[in-house]
């Protein structure tokens, strides 16, 4: 465990132990624990769309035309985090550092028809304070048997040969080598019979400004006897993500800390909806904050010491989208 236990982790095992449908979100440093009963998701407004749980009559609304305007750090700015991660690294502190920060946007969208018009695996609307649409799960359980989908690794889908520039990527390989070896471990702990069902799965995130490649796989075991019906004593054992800290994890939540000028608040965090007997969860990654007045995305990359100043720089630009298309 990561951080201080929130007493809403024993009030998630409560429900699911008696099957007691909910839907939780949880920030990146497990500082604020939010779970919503069913009658209290429509109260407090949110908006939700996952495979497992929709709570909005219709989704997709068609935008032809609309702004989106970012404006990311500088490099002067990007480099001062990034050097503080590649000192990191040089010294053995972390193999694998995911670096983020935040960029303002400008879009004459409002965050309530970012939610309908995206197209994403998992999207919320969380009233004045955020949206995000996400392609990543975190953790599916389903009759005791518990699916992680580490995804890690992206590259702009025009590039020619772009499929094969990215499973054979040097850092690239590594990144996602060093994240499924990670996130085994993380599921050992609360899984039996641990194993790697599919490796380097290559997906197509369209977007209007470009479309990108990502590369993902899938690893399952089955939950330990201790563990069963407790889903808040799994992701409190299991957070924070893998795929969005680094590794090692404790030392790499430091350095993060260190180099990154913001606070990450739910970026970052997972969320997800238990319904009464199954467990659907995402990372929230695809991030839009509103700050006052202003709207931020919030973006980045995994670092490794084989990671360039320009590369990274540049995913981190790149990964700043709406999936409006």
């Amino acid at each position: 465990m990561f951080f201080p236990a929130h007493p809403n982790f024993d009030v998630m095992d409560d429900f699911s132990l008696r099957k007691v449908p909910f839907f939780f979100i949880i920030d990146f440093l497990g500082e604020k624990v939010e779970l919503f009963q069913k009658n209290e998701i429509q109260k407090r407004g949110l908006l939700i769309d996952f495979q497992s749980f929709i709570n909005v009559k219709s989704s997709y609304a068609e935008k032809a035309d609309f702004l989106f305007e970012s404006f990311p750090q500088t490099k002067e700015e990007y480099a001062k985090g990034f050097e503080i991660v590649q000192k990191n690294l040089k010294l053995g502190n972390s193999y694998l550092t995911n670096y983020t920060c935040k960029s303002e946007i400008k879009t004459d969208l409002s965050l309530e028809e970012i939610f309908y018009a995206a197209k994403a695996k998992y999207k919320v609307l969380y009233p004045e304070q955020f949206v995000f649409f996400s392609p990543e799960t975190f953790v599916e359980i389903i009759a005791d048997k518990i699916y992680t989908h580490p995804m890690k690794g992206t590259i702009d889908a025009a590039l020619e040969n772009a499929v094969e520039i990215l499973k054979n990527d040097i850092k690239e390989k590594a990144e996602h080598y060093t994240v499924v070896d990670l996130l085994r471990n993380d599921l050992s702990q609360v899984a039996d019979e641990v194993q790697l069902d599919e490796f380097q799965r290559i997906d197509l995130l369209r977007t209007k400004q470009k479309n990108l490649y990502a590369m993902s796989s899938e690893i399952s075991g089955v939950v330990k006897p201790e563990y069963r019906g407790k889903i808040g004593s799994i992701l409190k054992t299991l957070l924070p993500a893998g795929s969005i800290l680094g590794a090692p994890k404790r030392k790499t939540l430091e350095i993060i800390l260190e180099a990154e000028n913001y606070s990450r608040g739910f970026y970052t965090g997972v969320c997800g909806w238990f319904d009464g007997e199954n467990l659907d969860s995402c990372v929230m990654i695809r991030f839009i904050e509103k700050e006052k007045e202003k709207l931020f995305f919030k973006s980045g990359g995994g670092i490794t010491h084989l990671s360039t100043f320009a590369d990274e720089y540049e995913e981190m630009k790149n990964k700043i989208y709406v999936p409006i298309y």
